[in-house]
């Protein structure tokens, strides 16, 4: 009896032992990205992490962006390019570093630019759920790195985003602050136990006031700071996919939508709306990944966008 006990036990840890490291090999569990709060920015993720989510790799450097490590102050004949975003310039667990808008960007750009450059870095600075003022308070802590151009790549939802909180992390399973001690332990906290609702988050999404208006005032520092250094700006917002076809955008959308395209107009900012150019295409499903995040075929269609716009600003010819 007590031989069957010790076998029984030995069979239940070995399997224990088999299911954590299929869930760390093949899917990067008990290795998540980690975040920490900042008083500006709300969050950001934490620098220096490499980790691999369900096989795609993902790196952050030393600033928290999605992009391998960079000297604060580039190379000579270097085009340096800043993206700030949210999830979809960022990419998730669910694209890999080399599918990212920023990495697709470099790679293009590395071989079409006519020689005019001799390297070619497009940095990613962005966090899941980021808004215009998140963005212009890393653009304050940070710089922008003496890029060339700055990119401000939004979605629809960015145009009424909340103010910045460090409230999530910690506090919310998808905003982690240090790893789990074990892999299922990951997988427990992740997708087995309900999350319970933050109040004071609550509380923020209903933030009072003209939320529009507070986020173009954002996109207008975000450009006059751009422009202090000597950059070009480049605005781009991607639609929902809900947004695509018929009926398209709500009534609230279709108001703060003209309200962006009023504003760029006033103040003479290149923007990129995306969403007449994927109402053109007849398989406008199959660039996202989920109802907001673009897949790699998405990811390509807008860093061509980028590319060709970057190419007109910037006064550089793109090779065919």
């Amino acid at each position: 009896m007590k031989l069957a006990a010790i076998i029984v036990l030995a069979v239940v840890i070995g399997l224990l032992v088999a299911i954590e490291i299929g869930l760390r090999s093949l899917f990067g569990f008990g290795n998540p990205l980690i975040y920490v709060g900042d008083e500006q920015i709300g969050y950001l993720l934490a620098p220096n992490q490499h980790t691999r989510r369900f096989g795609n790799r993902i790196e952050i450097n030393q600033y928290s962006m999605r992009s391998g490590p960079i000297q604060q102050t580039p190379a000579p004949s270097t085009l340096r390019v800043l993206i700030l975003g949210d999830s979809i310039a960022n990419g998730g667990w669910w694209t890999d570093q080399d599918n990212t808008i920023s990495d697709l960007m470099t790679h293009s750009l590395a071989s079409t630019n006519n020689g005019k450059y001799q390297k070619v870095e497009v940095l990613n600075a962005s966090a899941n759920s980021w808004g215009p003022r998140n963005e212009l308070a890393y653009l304050e802590k940070f710089g922008n790195f003496q890029a060339q151009a700055v990119v401000l790549l939004i979605n629809t939802d960015d145009l009424f985003a909340t103010a910045p909180t460090s409230l999530p992390v910690g506090r919310d399973r998808n905003y982690p602050d240090r790893k789990p001690s074990l892999a299922l332990v990951e997988v427990w906290q992740r997708y087995l136990i309900k999350q319970k609702p933050i109040p004071e988050i609550q509380a923020l999404q209903n933030e009072p006031g003209d939320r529009v208006g507070i986020n173009l005032d954002a996109i207008n520092k975000i450009q006059a700071l751009t422009r202090e250094s000597n950059s070009q700006f480049l605005l781009v917002m991607t639609p929902l996919l809900r947004e695509i076809g018929e009926p398209g955008p709500r009534d609230y959308e279709i108001k703060a939508r003209q309200r962006l395209s009023d504003f760029t107009k006033a103040q003479r900012i290149t923007y990129i709306d995306v969403l007449p150019i994927f109402n053109s295409n007849p398989n406008f499903k199959a660039l996202y990944q989920d109802h907001i995040h673009l897949n790699l075929q998405g990811n390509q269609l807008v860093s061509q966008l980028i590319e060709r716009s970057l190419g007109e600003i910037l006064g550089y010819e793109i090779k065919p």
